[in-house]
């Protein structure tokens, strides 16, 4: 069995259709009451905080796959409590139960010091994955463009106005779901990628003055792109943090994405493996937010 940790998440659903469509035995562990799986998969509702539910749900399971994130959460729930203390939580119970194979989903860049909390907890987990007794394996990712499309991409698309942080001018790469989801798939699999780093990137490099164009050409809307300079992102982020933290985690990794290398050359590990992902910004653009008549042809390349 593979337990699935966040399946029902932007990667994680993909994941667990994948392995359903195989006929492996799947459960999936989600906090979300209304999460929807795939037919025959197991869903098990519960929270990486309530150890109880955790052992529950690593009980006969051969392979663990760490896929949730506490990005943009709300209600006590961020990077430190999922990606850091939520993840020590499974990687316990994991051991305990006898668990095979732990595949954890990182970041790329990942470093105790990094100024955004997400790579400082995800670097925690990583830490104590490698000193458990379990195989394991790491698969980074760049940005999401899924996510990023929700931030940017989207108010593009339904209002015709979005706002970019920053100049807008500094190259970032970003990896779609899907390919991330061909990576852990393969890691489950392949027994050579135990004790192995992964690193997922996407094809093309963008700043965010050409993503926002790459939205608007394929989606085929005209709108108004703004920008908030870097100043006020700094002030923003402050001040959001007591009153929206899911907000000023956001802005903030906005400034950081527009003051750092976020390419994968500049940020890359030399020593884990490379994947590059096949789908770029206008094929995502294309599945999820072009109209009807426009995808149906665009799908069969995606």
């Amino acid at each position: 069995m593979v337990l699935v940790v966040g399946g029902t998440g932007r990667m994680g659903g993909r994941l667990v259709q994948r392995l359903a469509d195989r006929g492996e035995q799947v459960r999936v562990l989600s906090r979300k009451p209304g999460g929807i799986v795939p037919r025959g998969v197991e869903l098990v509702r519960g929270d990486l905080h309530d150890q109880d539910s955790v052992a529950r749900a690593v009980e006969g399971a051969r392979t663990v796959v760490a896929a949730a994130h506490g990005f943009d959460g709300k209600r006590g729930v961020n990077p430190q409590t999922i990606d850091w203390e939520g993840n020590r939580n499974l990687i316990w119970a994991a051991e305990s139960s006898g668990v095979e194979h732990l595949i954890l989903l990182s970041v790329v860049g990942v470093a105790e010091d990094h100024p955004m909390d997400l790579f400082q907890m995800k670097a925690r987990a990583e830490a104590a994955l490698r000193a458990s007794s379990l195989a394991w394996t790491i698969i980074r990712a760049t940005a999401f463009m899924e996510t990023w499309m929700m931030v940017i991409g989207e108010p593009l698309i339904r209002t015709g106005k979005t706002r970019v942080f920053g100049s807008g001018e500094n190259p970032v790469n970003f990896v779609s779901a899907a390919d991330v989801a061909d990576a852990v798939e393969a890691a489950v699999f392949d027994p050579s990628l135990h004790q192995s780093v992964v690193e997922v990137g996407g094809p093309e490099d963008l700043n965010w003055t050409d993503f926002t164009r790459i939205v608007q050409e394929v989606a085929g809307r005209s709108g108004k792109v703004s920008r908030v300079p870097r100043p006020m992102l700094r002030a923003v982020s402050r001040l959001m943090g007591p009153v929206n933290p899911t907000m000023a985690r956001q802005v903030k990794a906005a400034l950081v994405m527009d003051t750092r290398d976020m390419t994968l050359d500049g940020t890359a590990d030399p020593k884990a493996v490379r994947r590059i992902g096949r789908l770029r910004l206008a094929d995502v653009v294309r599945r999820d937010h072009a109209e009807p008549a426009a995808v149906a042809p665009a799908l069969g390349k995606v």
